[in-house]
């Protein structure tokens, strides 16, 4: 009993560690998108074309520029964060896991900017354009830009966060938490649940959109049954030792 505080203390000396360095990263990214925020701004309202996006408040430009500085910042601070998690794991892990989670470090970080891509160049224009257009029949649509930066930031960061589905399910195959089998028979309550985070994520009722959210959830899902049949291969070699 008296050898356990030892490990303990290890783990949380390291898990502290790991903190303070991805809190440094995402710190000196935020610092960087913050400094670049105007070049930021004019990437993110490229969708809205001419039309301007209005302030209504005198500090009603500093929440939207700090969420843009905070997106910015987790964006790039992301391939420190999993090497961390990954780093903070590797002990626990067979030598082929770890290789394996070391290839995934580039697929994490892709994944996630693909997520964002996907809502900036497939989800946004129509979103904007729906938004833009409904109810201009009766009323002048002059969007803050607070909602506009609310919106858009929400939207990628939620896909991006989607976009990362296949490795949360691999991770938890992979300490046992899950497995493949068990993801198999979810795959129709996952529908659901897919269409529900399309209809929540998606800041608009247009069905299609909505759909436009779903599906990448559902092809996600299949991705990730796919790659934590890797997580029960390792299991069983372990198990032949």
């Amino acid at each position: 009993m008296a050898d356990n505080p030892q490990p303990l203390r290890h783990h949380l000396a390291e898990l502290r560690r790991r903190l303070f360095v991805s809190f440094v990263a995402l710190v000196g990214g935020l610092i960087a998108a913050f400094v670049f925020r105007e070049y930021i701004f004019d990437v993110l309202t490229r969708p809205l074309g001419d039309r301007e996006l209005y302030v209504y408040t005198l500090t009603g430009s500093i929440g939207p520029a700090m969420k843009v500085a905070l997106l910015g910042g987790i964006i790039m601070a992301l391939p420190v964060f999993v090497y961390q998690i990954i780093g903070f794991m590797a002990p626990a892990l067979s030598p082929g896991e770890r290789r394996f989670l070391n290839w995934l470090i580039p697929g994490v970080v892709l994944a996630f900017c693909g997520g964002v891509a996907f809502a900036y160049f497939v989800l946004l224009p129509p979103i904007v354009t729906f938004l833009l257009e409904f109810g201009s029949e009766i009323a002048i649509i002059q969007p803050s830009l607070e909602s506009y930066i609310n919106t858009v930031t929400a939207l990628m960061f939620w896909m991006g966060v989607a976009f990362e589905t296949p490795f949360v399910m691999y991770l938890l195959s992979a300490i046992g938490i899950t497995s493949p089998e068990m993801y198999s028979k979810f795959r129709r309550p996952w529908i659901v649940v897919s269409v529900v985070l399309g209809a929540v994520i998606t800041p608009t009722f247009d069905p299609v959109n909505q759909a436009m959210v779903a599906a990448p959830f559902l092809v996600l899902y299949e991705v990730g049954i796919l790659i934590s049949r890797f997580a029960r291969r390792g299991k069983r070699k372990r198990a032949r030792r």
